[in-house]
Order: structure tokens, then sequence, then C-alpha cells
């Protein structure tokens, strides 16, 4: 990567370098480095996963009342592959990976596992740069805000990941049909999704499997207030 491509995506989040070969590690894959006798990004990549573990448990912590186990729970989807390939692509981090020759002919710069291990070791590397508070302030302005607009959908089968989490903390789960209006052939239901007798969600399809995922999804996106109010 040349000097000006660095200092472009630095500019453009803000982040005044004081050790650039950080950053210039922390997008060399192991191709790239195998064919120049280079560091690749894995010890960054392990440094990263760390630091955005305790940043995301520190966000939980402070801005939610789950319990240790929907902490969790939520936690590891904020961090998954998925999760980090979205927040690598947001940021636009997959122009700048370093890669060898048959790697970049593959398209490497858009593959899944390698775009999510550039957040962090790119993570890493601004921890050893700039320190912790300086990477909270970055997740805080970046990431943080895609999490509580609904921007990455983290989950595809809302009924299960909801489940789990009420199961967390031994708590009743139903799923009741409040409405039901249509033709037969074209029917529409609304769905509610209790937990612990209380209302969580709401959702209408016209399947009653679609409308409980879509109640379920409610009750997930309000659920970053917790599911105890």
């Amino acid at each position: 990567m040349i000097l000006g491509d660095l200092m472009k995506i630095l500019e453009e989040l803000n982040i005044t370098p004081k050790r650039l070969s950080l950053y210039e590690k922390a997008f060399i894959h192991t191709s790239y480095a195998n064919e120049e006798g280079v560091e690749s990004y894995e010890r960054l990549e392990y440094l990263g996963d760390a630091v955005l573990e305790l940043v995301m448990s520190e966000y939980l912590y402070s801005n939610t009342e789950f319990e240790e186990g929907m902490m969790t729970k939520l936690r590891a989807h904020y961090v998954c592959e998925n999760a980090l390939y979205e927040y690598s692509i947001k940021l636009g981090l997959n122009e700048y990976i370093r890669l060898g020759k048959g790697e970049s002919d593959s398209g490497g710069k858009f593959r899944k596992t390698i775009v999510a291990d550039i957040f962090e070791s790119f993570i890493g590397a601004l921890f050893l740069d700039q320190g912790l508070d300086v990477v909270k302030k970055f997740i805080y302005k970046h990431i943080i805000p895609l999490i509580e607009r609904k921007e990455i959908d983290f989950f595809s089968d809302y009924k299960s990941i909801l489940q789990e989490l009420v199961q967390t903390d031994k708590r009743s789960l139903e799923y009741v049909i409040v409405e039901e209006k249509g033709p037969s052939h074209d029917k529409t239901f609304t769905v509610q999704v209790k937990i612990d007798n209380i209302i969580y969600g709401e959702g209408t399809a016209h399947s009653k499997k679609q409308a409980e995922q879509e109640a379920a999804k409610n009750a997930l996106k309000k659920s970053q207030n917790g599911l105890n109010h």
C-alpha cells in the first residue's frame, strides 16, 4: 500500500497516527506477507479481537439492563464474522488490504473472513497506537450507531435468538395471534410476543410463522434497553 492511500483512510477516520507502521501492518494479509517476506496482520488481529470484546462488553453493561447471559449472547452477535465484515465494508477498510497475487485475483478484498479479520487488526493497531480510550471513542462513533440504528441485520432467525435470550433468564415466552383478517386465500395475521406475560413485540404478515418472526424481530429491536421494562 502506498503511503498516500493509507493516510487517506486514516484522515477519513479522523486518526492522526503516531506509529504509521502499525496501520501498514494491519492491512497485510498472509498471502502478501509470504510473497514479500514481511509480517502479516495476524498478531494485530489477535489483539484487536480482545480489545473489541472489551469495548462491546462495556457498552452492553453500561447501556442495557441485561443479565450476564443476555449480554454474552448479544456480544457474540456484535463481534461475529458477519458483523465484523459489515463494519469493515461500511468503513471501506477492505479497499486497502494488501494481498498476494493469487488471493487478489480471486477476489480476496471481498472475502468475508479476510475482510472481517482486517477490522480486528485495525482495532489492534489503533489500540497500540492511541490507547483504549481512543478505540472506545472510535467504536462509539463508527460502530455503535450501526448497531443502534439497526443498519446491520445481525439476526436471521429472530425467534431462535429471542428464545435463547429468554431461556438464559428462565423466563416464559409465547406467541399469541391477536388479529386474523382477509379472505382465506389472502389472510393477514397479527401476532404478539409475550415474555412473562408482558407484550414485547408485534408483527403482521401473511402467514402465522412469518408474523411470529416479525414479532420476535420487533422485540429484539426494543431489547437495546433491556427485556425487563
